[in-house]
């Protein structure tokens, strides 16, 4: 098994009537088979062909999740084409425009969803490319314009697909080599143009496999893949590593929004009662907010039982690798009471099935890890890199230790090295380098950044981290994104933001400043019901100076906890933590550009937006300064 043709021909023999893809039509869920679906990816790669693409050309797939996301990127893949996987989070007709001209794409498949915005952009920007909107499992009333195709129309060409067509899908088949590209994935973008991850067959078979190695997976496992299709975790996990298994997966019943598919998550789990499912920080913390939130509904015993047994099972568990050992192995009957009576109940909301998250997209807060594991639903943080296909190591059944990414898949080389290129030993910190077929072949038409990122073979990743004595990888955040203290010392923040984040309901965006200052400064945006509900407790009259004084403070308190909490200050060195600091009155967002479509902050795009608050932080009067400013923006945010 070379190619990707080769892995999802394997999987039509091996798994031919297992279900591939759940998808929700007229409100119920309905399974196509992998036979039915290799029928749908030979037919439309054949009128893909027919409507003229070519081998090597480009083909941008810009839809929702749903199964003719995943059928048109075989077909195009099966064509001897190239698929442009792009996100749905994209609003701006710019970021579109790039997309497709910078891959010298010649078709467009889009769902109704996203067809407006791709004419738009067509027509604006005077665009030739083919236009296959995706119109099955229901048909619509979309009236086509020159140049656009309905996909069921090239289906039904290719179901009639002469001899020349079939043969030259069997020549792809047998040429296909794997180095051959079968996607370029944009990076999210920071503060330039995005660059095209140029991937191909061997680079996915390889990380399907280490992947797969790192998990027990059968036929029978069934994922609810709630992650954007084109996300690279989601590619590889969600979809090619269940094909190669013989698995299945279900789409999130879109609507006709994102909205509308964010609320229909937690039905739609109960409905598929996935085996496992596919987590980032982001959704981890929903899920957690609604677990706390459904607890506290149920009243003051259930409540209380709750966090007692949450605390037992928290120190039962340990750090994942030591669970029930020494003296803890006398909770285990405490751990099974709780279990019966609570943590059980917690599981039937997610389908009864569940046995385990797998987190990836950002560092995780050990506390959220601790959480899940003592309810029963162990997340198993793992690490990855778009440009390594991602998966590049992972915490699994048997390997697990909280607060570290994993160990490292087989079959990859990962070297820790000082700002020389020099490795280091175990325990020591320095740059996360990485060397094997999982590895990307560049980045798209651009030479100088594919140099300056493969080195000698290895994938020089820019993110900071380290190797224990047990081999287990801990990644401590990126290079650029390093606090600097005046003195040179350095630190990452991105933990720092999610424990400052997630022992403090009132704050719901942290973002940690220091360029080699005299201290730390913070950027806030608050949780508007908790700072509300926070004032209504205290009785605070915001409308009296002294009431606003008072409200400052209880922020302050909050934003301080890791500081004055006397078991949090261990964990967290206070010389990192903020002593300054500005509210927002807007959050980080996709549609300001201040996250990126795995909902991580982009720091570049930060520290230019709020430059002039950071240089008022650092002034003379800085402090004071800060004050009025957070009382006028409150002011603003209470009226």
């Amino acid at each position: 098994m070379k190619t990707l043709v080769n892995l999802f021909e394997n999987a039509i023999a091996s798994f031919g009537e297992n279900p591939l893809v759940w998808e929700k039509v007229n409100g119920k869920y309905q399974s196509t088979s992998y036979s039915e679906a290799g029928v749908y990816v030979k037919n439309l790669a054949g009128g893909l062909m027919k409507a003229g693409l070519r081998a090597n050309d480009k083909v941008v797939l810009y839809s929702e999740g749903r199964a003719w996301w995943l059928f048109s990127e075989l077909a195009v893949i099966a064509a001897g084409a190239v698929c442009v996987p792009v996100s749905v989070r994209i609003e701006e007709p710019e970021e579109l425009l790039f997309r497709i001209q910078h891959s010298e794409s010649s078709f467009v498949i889009v769902s109704s969803r996203f067809l407006d915005l791709v004419r738009t952009v067509k027509t604006k920007f005077h665009l030739t490319q083919k236009i296959i909107i995706i119109d099955l499992p229901l048909t619509n009333d979309i009236d086509k314009l020159e140049d656009e195709f309905f996909l069921s129309e090239l289906l039904e060409e290719g179901e009639s697909s002469d001899t020349e067509t079939h043969n030259r899908l069997a020549a792809v088949a047998s040429y296909a080599r794997p180095d051959d590209a079968v996607n370029i994935c944009y990076t999210s973008g920071t503060t330039a143009d995005p660059k095209g991850i140029v991937l191909t067959h061997q680079n996915y078979i390889a990380n399907v496999k280490q992947a797969t190695a790192m998990f027990e997976v059968t036929p029978e496992f069934v994922t609810l893949l709630m992650l954007p299709w084109d996300h690279s975790f989601a590619h590889t996990v969600g979809l090619y590593s269940l094909i190669y298994k013989g698995a299945s997966l279900a789409a999130v019943d879109g609507g006709k929004s994102a909205v509308e598919a964010l609320r229909n998550v937690p039905l739609n789990i109960r409905e598929i009662k996935p085996v496992f499912l596919l987590s980032v920080p982001a959704l981890a913390k929903n899920f957690k907010n609604n677990i706390e939130k459904g607890i506290s509904e149920k009243g003051a015993m259930v409540r209380m039982l709750f966090r007692m047994f949450l605390r037992i099972g928290m120190i039962y568990h340990g750090t994942g690798n030591n669970a029930g050992k020494g003296m803890r192995v006398f909770l285990r009957p405490l751990v099974k009471l709780g279990d019966a009576l609570v943590f059980s109940k917690i599981r039937d909301g997610f389908g009864g099935r569940l046995r385990f998250f797998i987190g990836g997209g950002a560092l995780l807060d050990i506390d959220i890890q601790k959480f899940f594991n003592a309810i029963g639903i162990p997340m198993y943080q793992g690490y990855g890199l778009s440009e390594a296909a991602p998966v590049i190591s992972t915490n699994g059944a048997g390997i697990f230790k909280m607060g570290s990414s994993g160990r490292i898949v087989p079959d990859l080389e990962l070297v820790i090295a000082d700002e020389n290129g020099q490795p280091l030993s175990v325990g020591q910190t320095g740059e996360i380098c990485v060397k094997g077929d999982n590895v990307m072949k560049g980045y798209w038409k651009n030479d100088e950044a594919t140099a300056e990122t493969l080195q000698d073979g290895f994938l020089h990743t820019g993110d900071l981290g380290y190797v224990d004595s047990e081999g287990f990888l801990f990644v401590k955040g990126r290079f650029k994104s390093l606090l600097i203290a005046n003195d040179g010392e350095k630190y990452s923040p991105e933990a720092l933001e999610e424990a400052m984040i997630f022992h403090s309901s009132l704050l719901s965006q942290v973002y940690l400043h220091n360029n080699q200052n005299p201290y730390t400064t913070a950027l806030v945006y608050l949780d508007d019901v908790q700072l509300r509900k926070m004032l209504l407790s205290a009785a605070v009259d915001f409308t009296s100076s002294e009431g606003k004084k008072k409200a400052l403070e209880l922020i302050t308190h909050e934003i301080n906890k890791l500081r004055f909490d006397t078991v949090l200050a261990k964990q967290y060195p206070s010389r990192w933590l903020p002593s300054v600091y500005c509210l927002l009155e807007d959050g980080f967002t996709e549609k300001n550009h201040l996250l990126n479509s795995t909902m991580k902050i982009v720091r570049p795009k930060i520290e230019q937006v709020y430059e002039n608050l950071f240089e008022m932080m650092y002034a003379a009067d800085g402090k004071s300064k800060s004050t009025d400013y957070n009382i006028r923006l409150l002011e603003k945010f209470l009226q």
